[in-house]
């Protein structure tokens, strides 16, 4: 590792041993990367105080890189977080709390230096007051009430402060409204956090929000986390904006996923003008913040629980690489079966496009130009996208009804009903297959299968000749008896041919026959976009 401008303490011999340790090229070099830098106390800051690092590295480079910044950037403490914040001079603003106590404001009158950052904290609990200072809202626990308090409470900053200290000050506002567990432990712990910010002095304003489920078991608990997870998001904001991937990593800091759940993720403002939010919300799945995620089809991130709560719900699970006239009409055909079933409500069920974790890491690593193509194509069709780590469909099932009691619809192609009948998908469960379908098909959920036409054999694969492992067709009859499983009837035949993998191949060879295969508007963004090698023929004078 070579160092311009080194610090002026003498670098330890133990810092060229890493540096030898990074021209390695063995699959152990990870691991004595890591030993190494734990032997050596206090060797970040010498990192730090370099203004450039110049690395050289061999083919393991990006393995090298990730482990050589976790060396550098140590993680802080929630106390330490505070801190910094409290004694950064250009820093100052408003922390405004709504339910589980005023957990977040309280780490920075604890760790001290408050005076120099905290301007104003409030706590209006009671609805009226809130309703008074922040405008009516329908719910006390909403993002319209997080983003009319966020607005509030730093236009006032701004409206005092802005004159007098202004040219050295960065303002911001915190505010968070949240339904912790109550006495009796019947309500659903949940929260929105936000924070609105000025990344330098006279700047315009940028804002996070998130949702988060509390997922501890006492109230105590819960509040401790919410004031931890508080800290991080505005620490994020304030020392980490240049960079939301590193930002969202911190923001279960001295947390886990066992206690705080973050669903959706929001980044608006001047410092955020370049983030793609349905990236952010692929990467809450990615990073385990959260095991789904939501967005509509103009790319704005969706909180599940306000999109899904107390609705039906139709699902198909694909690839859509790319979107074909197949998968509309599988979604199409489903809807009008899903709506005409008896005991349906009035007001239409959610549509939701899946595209599990599983499908878009089907190539080991995750290609992000690939999964905007496909939310780009499905936004072009007017669809709502939920990303999710559940590639088990009863963990799927179980995921939908955290937010309804309303029936649920699952669509698929005959071939995959096929691999849902595949026990060596259940050889984790304790009761295999068996113990899959008992949790997949509680509560009236029904799969809507769509048929398909095979080529060889020139016949239509439907339920009723569905191959089926024979120790396993009584479970499939009695399903079919029940009526769990249903063909859908009002199906296009010209669409039934049609599949990815083969318009996939037609757009790489410049066949132009694919265009009569997708939807128009997905025809134009893939063309427009030049996704999946799409190329413009060049005419020859």
């Amino acid at each position: 590792m070579h160092c311009e401008n080194s610090v002026s303490k003498p670098i330890p011999e133990m810092i060229f041993d890493l540096s030898k340790v990074l021209q390695l090229n063995s699959p152990s070099t990870t691991h004595r990367l890591r030993k190494s830098v734990k032997t050596v106390k206090n060797t970040s800051y010498l990192f730090r105080r370099c203004q450039k690092v110049d690395c050289l590295f061999d083919n393991r480079q990006a393995q090298i890189r990730s482990v050589t910044i976790m060396a550098t950037e140590e993680k802080l403490s929630t106390h330490d977080k505070a801190l910094r914040i409290n004694l950064d001079p250009r820093r100052y603003g408003s922390i405004a709390e709504i339910g589980a106590g005023q957990e977040v404001v309280r780490w920075f009158f604890r760790v001290g230096g408050a005076a120099g950052t905290i301007a104003k904290s409030i706590s209006a609990y009671d609805m009226k007051v809130s309703d008074a200072i922040y405008g009516k809202c329908e719910r006390y626990v909403c993002r319209p009430r997080l983003e009319s308090m966020l607005k509030y409470e730093q236009d006032l900053n701004l409206e005092r402060l802005k004159s007098e200290r202004g040219d050295t000050t960065a303002f911001f506002t915190f505010a968070d409204t949240v339904s912790a567990r109550n006495y009796h432990g019947t309500n659903e712990c949940h929260g929105w956090l936000g924070v609105r910010f000025q990344a330098h002095p006279r700047d315009e304003d940028s804002q996070i929000i998130i949702h988060v489920r509390m997922l501890d078991r006492t109230n105590a608990l819960q509040q401790e986390a919410l004031g931890i997870a508080g800290v991080n998001l505005l620490y994020g904001a304030c020392m980490l904006h240049h960079n939301p991937d590193l930002l969202m990593e911190s923001l279960l800091d001295n947390l886990g996923i066992t206690r705080i759940e973050i669903d959706m993720i929001q980044f608006t403002g001047i410092e955020f003008r370049h983030v793609d939010n349905r990236l952010m919300s692929l990467k809450l799945v990615q990073l385990g913040l959260s095991n789904a995620a939501m967005f509509g089809p103009e790319g704005e991130v969706l909180q599940p629980a306000e999109t899904l709560r107390k609705r039906p719900i139709l699902v198909e699970r694909g690839s859509f690489r790319p979107v074909t006239n197949t998968n509309l009409d599988i979604l199409h055909s489903a809807y009008e079966q899903f709506c005409r079933d008896p005991g349906m409500k009035e007001g239409g069920a959610v549509q939701l496009m899946e595209i599990t974790m599983n499908n878009l890491m089907a190539t080991g690593e995750i290609d992000y130009r690939d999964f905007l193509a496909r939310a780009d194509m499905l936004g072009a069709c007017g669809l709502t996208v939920l990303v999710s780590n559940y590639f088990e469909y009863y963990r799927l099932a179980e995921y939908l009804r955290r937010y309804t009691q309303e029936k649920i619809g699952i669509t698929m192609g005959a071939f995959s009903l096929e691999q849902l009948f595949d026990e060596k998908y259940y050889s984790e469960l304790g009761g295999g297959i068996l113990e899959s379908f008992g949790r997949l098909f509680k509560n009236d959920l029904k799969l809507y299968i769509y048929p398909y036409k095979d080529k060889k054999a020139g016949n239509l694969v439907a339920t009723d000749n569905l191959e089926i492992a024979e120790d396993l067709r009584q479970l499939y009859g009695h399903l079919l008896q029940r009526g769990c499983i249903e063909d859908l009837e009002n199906y296009q035949e010209d669409c039934l041919a049609i599949f990815s993998r083969e318009v996939l191949s037609k757009i790489g060879a410049n066949d132009d026959s694919w265009e009569k295969l997708v939807p128009p508007s997905v025809a134009e963004v893939i063309k427009s976009r030049h996704y999946f090698g799409y190329q413009v023929e060049e005419v020859v004078a």
